[in-house]
């Protein structure tokens, strides 16, 4: 977790510098545009969707100490990504014009192409990332189904930084290519500070096989189909809400985009980074016959999960002013951009409970070998925002306030329905959640939050003509100091776990 939010944190500098070398115009549109197709190829073939399918069958492989099988896994459904991966990356790049110029706008209706020619070789180039990130990609589920999660933790970071040397080096003389070429060092970083953590395992072994008479490899693949239906969902469900976003006030679309983005940095540093580590552990104690043990952890979990997102989604609200503008408002990024992204962040933060919980919830059906429900209460989820878009952008322009708000709110609430039906039909299938422990932190996280909010405020209050960074610094430190404190006096029993583990293993470090 402490690594993910340093990864966020390396992103940031890279968004800053990035926006700093090129600004917004027709080159930074051409790489925009440029990157669409291969982020689109990786998250549906090789993304999301194929972690949550291998890395519960390779799991079950170790447990039962079959070895030689986990890595004829491995082996296989990484040749057959890269074999899919590099055909279908060849085949793009052949026809990039007719991609640029026809498909881009099915994508993204906001994205502009740029310049054409400019755009079709920045495609070119990127697409090499695609079979990188692939492997990279499985090497990361292999780490983690061996409760090895430094290293993946952070290939964030080591791309960020290839983004970075790319704008500030390569840039230089390459002009926006050498962006482009900071992406594919970046993904090269990404999988090669995972190698040695791989090269330590003992077993490991690999087999020039594709794996097609091997029932494993037709299991990850039947596991993998809902999931990219799920993605496909998620791709037209941000389709639509562009589409709507286009038709309100100008600036609602990058507003959307850049409140999102802001948001889904406390979840991925909190929520994915914690369901990450759980995934293997769930796994195993499913292949070993042990729902009791599965429902403990991932109650478990849960409460943690809770316990730490609650407060942040109250911060994120409270402190999204200084926040934004502290990141972005410089040049044409003015004082009402900051307004209309801290709208939009106001609306997304509220949610942030609910897209964390569902993170969890969701991998703990991939532990079951089941992803055809979170996808399938996934997709009526999404069917709902689009409907509450609809609904909620008209009502705020009716009361007057600026409508992309509604689209943020739209989302939150769609979350929150898939987070509760996510939550019932998991404790229907593990009978139970240990609901009054769950219940009970839920209480204690809301009243340590409710005075951390209160102390926040009174900070902010007083911090009016302090500059952005002493108010967003001050905000932050107060809050985790009020809340921390409240928690440790309500002797919340998340906290003297957490806290015995870390002095646990600090202690072992120092033996060793």
């Amino acid at each position: 977790m402490a690594v993910a939010i340093f990864s966020g944190l390396v992103g940031v500098v890279y968004e800053i510098i990035v926006a700093r070398t090129f600004g917004v115009g027709i080159i930074m549109d051409s790489y925009v545009a440029a990157s669409r197709v291969p982020e689109l190829l990786f998250t549906l073939l090789a993304g999301g969707p194929l972690a949550s399918a291998f890395v519960p069958i390779f799991t079950t492989f170790l447990s039962r100490e079959d070895h030689t099988g986990a890595w004829k896994l491995a082996s296989a459904v990484t040749n057959l990504v890269l074999l899919a991966l590099i055909g279908v990356s060849i085949l793009v790049g052949m026809f990039a014009p007719q991609v640029v110029r026809y498909g881009l706008y099915v994508l993204d209706p906001t994205s502009s192409v740029g310049q054409l020619d400019l755009t079709v070789n920045l495609m070119r180039i990127l697409l090499i990332t695609v079979a990188i990130f692939g492997v990279s990609g499985l090497v990361m589920g292999i780490l983690n189904s061996h409760q090895i999660f430094l290293a993946p933790a952070i290939a964030p970071a080591m791309y960020s930084l290839g983004l970075i040397l790319g704008t500030t080096v390569l840039a230089r003389r390459w002009g926006i290519y050498g962006l482009a070429a900071g992406a594919v060092l970046g993904a090269l970083l990404h999988l090669l500070v995972q190698v040695p953590a791989l090269l330590r395992l003992k077993e490991r072994h690999y087999f020039v096989t594709l794996g097609l008479d091997f029932p494993a490899v037709g299991q990850v693949v039947r596991l993998m189909l809902p999931r990219l239906f799920g993605a496909a969902v998620v791709q037209l469900n941000f389709f639509v809400s562009t589409i709507i976003a286009l038709s309100l006030v100008n600036g609602s679309v990058s507003s959307i985009t850049y409140a999102w983005t802001l948001m889904m940095m406390p979840e991925m540093a909190i929520a994915q980074s914690i369901a990450v580590a759980a995934l293997p552990t769930f796994s195993r104690q499913v292949a070993r016959g042990q729902p009791e043990e599965m429902r403990s952890s991932l109650a478990a979990v849960l409460r943690v999960v809770l316990l730490l997102a609650l407060p942040a989604s109250l911060g994120l609200i409270l402190l999204r002013q200084p926040l934004i503008a502290l990141i972005y408002q410089r040049g044409l990024f003015t004082t009402q951009s900051t307004q209309m992204v801290a709208w939009a962040l106001l609306w997304y933060a509220a949610g942030l409970v609910g897209h964390s919980l569902v993170e969890v919830v969701s991998r703990a059906f991939y532990a079951l070998h089941d992803t055809r429900t979170p996808v399938m209460v996934g997709a009526v989820a999404m069917g709902l925002n689009i409907a509450f878009s609809l609904v909620f952008s008209r009502l705020f322009t009716y009361w007057g306030w600026m409508p992309h708000g509604g689209l943020a709110l739209a989302n939150s609430l769609a979350t929150a329905l898939e987070m509760s039906a996510l939550l019932v039909l998991m404790r229907r299938r593990l009978h139970g959640l240990e609901g009054h422990r769950l219940g009970v932190v839920l209480w204690q996280s809301a009243l340590a939050a409710l005075v951390m909010g209160l102390a926040v405020q009174g900070w902010l209050n007083l911090a009016t003509h302090m500059g952005r960074a002493v108010s967003l610094a001050g905000g932050l430190l107060i809050g985790v100091v009020f809340y921390a404190l409240v928690i440790y006096l309500l002797r919340v029993p998340e906290l003297r776990s957490l806290t015995a583990i870390i002095k646990a293993r600090t202690l072992d470090r120092l033996a060793h």
